[in-house]
């Protein structure tokens, strides 16, 4: 694919669509990769971000609360030694 190089400030850069965008899943950054021959761009995926924020909110709400025992009443652990 054919890109114009444009100018941003006192900079240059390019444009992607949103069909790019959209396909390759890049919502706020790019890694950028230089190689010999090449550039190379690459999404940041982050798939945990502000999840904390929404830990926060579950707990404010009182929803962090297990859903069943961590330890079942029938476990042996003997049997793991």
């Amino acid at each position: 694919m054919e890109m114009s190089i444009i100018k941003i400030g006192n900079s240059k850069g390019f444009r992607l669509t949103k069909t790019i965008l959209d396909k390759y899943q890049i919502i706020d950054k790019v890694e950028l990769i230089m190689e010999e021959d090449q550039i190379v761009l690459r999404p940041i995926v982050e798939p945990r971000k502000d999840w904390d924020k929404a830990f926060k909110k579950m707990h404010e709400k009182g929803d962090d609360q297990l859903l069943m025992n961590d330890v079942f009443e029938d476990e042996k652990f003997d049997e793991w030694k």
